[in-house]
């Protein structure tokens, strides 16, 4: 990975999705005010316009704040616990650049898959109701996680540009528990504009046909003035199919290139973790000074990086060095697009370009 995105991508790469809560107490209830509202009966994460009730299904708010990015409001996490702190769930409120319930769902069960050992046993993974409406959340749940001592579930939901993800584990004998307090954290979600909600279903990925593994070349940058970043041009939240063009395998682990299916000439995502850190390769417009091509951008949480193009889909090869840190043409994005809680997108272009 360029060492700018490698630094954020390694922390991101700790498991944010796998571990149970920290162990915490009532007492140690805190509130970060960029981030969080407390009310008497709930907790609102204010941007994003989501709330949680204080108390719901046996689990009791033990301590909210941000995860990274301080004082930016686009990445807050709130923790629940039982009375006896051996459930223990965690929702979190976070805004990606590259917002996808399906797929932070999908890469969310990768990650418990590999985390909690070959026992594991994916018994739930199916859309779910959200604000009274049908098919706006993913609902997911594993038993037998840790050889069989842990039970383990997650919700997603996509609104606007957020996604409330939770994430609850417990004792395999209190797996009643565990599950009531998924639907009930889920049921408890609070939106100020429920419109905003994604309908959304568990993605599923077929094999594309075979596709060109050459090396691809990074075109030498023209100077421009840094422009906000364009969207990600491929369908979000399992709307239509996509396919698995590559594998890409570094030393962290192996992630998949993924495209359209039936459209070879469309972008290319590699999802890295599932908080929502994507690189993209978007086809270029091949106007004016651009002679077209796939441009990289990195996504991730209140943030996207963006670098040069490419003459072609680079090969898993070359992306693999892009994320290890060691492809000597991507050094260095060319700008950075820094996004505000109220969606204000800061354009910085990068010394040297």
């Amino acid at each position: 990975m360029p060492k700018r995105a490698q630094i954020v991508i390694s922390a991101l790469l700790a498991p944010m999705s796998l571990c149970m809560a920290m162990p915490v107490h009532a007492a140690d209830v805190e509130s970060a005010t960029e981030a969080w509202t407390p009310t008497q009966s709930a907790i609102r994460a204010n941007a994003a316009g989501i709330s949680l009730p204080q108390t719901v299904a046996g689990l009791s708010l033990a301590k909210s704040g941000e995860a990274s990015s301080g004082g930016r409001a686009v990445d807050n996490y709130a923790q629940y616990l039982s009375e006896d702190g051996a459930i223990q769930a965690t929702l979190y409120v976070y805004m990606p650049t590259y917002a996808d319930a399906s797929l932070a769902a999908y890469m969310t069960d990768k990650a418990i898959m590999e985390r909690f050992g070959s026992q594991t046993r994916r018994t739930a993974y199916a859309s779910a109701p959200a604000a009274g409406q049908a098919g706006r959340a993913i609902r997911a749940v594993y038993d037998h996680a840790a050889d069989g001592a842990l039970v383990t579930a997650a919700g997603f939901v996509h609104a606007g540009r957020w996604i409330a993800k939770i994430r609850i584990t417990g004792p395999s004998d209190r797996r009643a528990e565990v599950l009531a307090g998924l639907d009930g954290m889920l049921s408890g979600l609070a939106f100020d504009d429920a419109a905003s909600l994604h309908a959304t279903a568990p993605a599923a990925f077929s094999a594309c046909p075979a596709a060109e593994t050459g090396d691809a070349r990074l075109e030498k940058a023209e100077p421009a003035t840094p422009s906000a970043p364009l969207d990600v041009r491929i369908p979000r939240e399992g709307k239509d199919a996509l396919c698995v063009r590559g594998a890409v395998t570094t030393a962290d682990g192996r992630y998949d290139m993924l495209q359209q299916a039936g459209r070879s000439d469309g972008p290319i995502i590699v999802p890295v973790d599932d908080s929502g850190t994507v690189l993209a390769f978007d086809p270029s417009a091949g106007q004016g000074n651009d002679r077209g091509g796939y441009k990289l951008s990195i996504h991730m949480v209140g943030q996207t990086d963006l670098y040069g193009t490419y003459d072609k889909v680079p090969s898993p090869r070359q992306i693999a060095a892009i994320i290890d840190g060691k492809d000597a043409q991507t050094a260095q994005a060319q700008s950075v697009a820094t996004y505000a809680a109220n969606g204000d997108v800061t354009m910085e272009a990068v010394q040297g370009h």
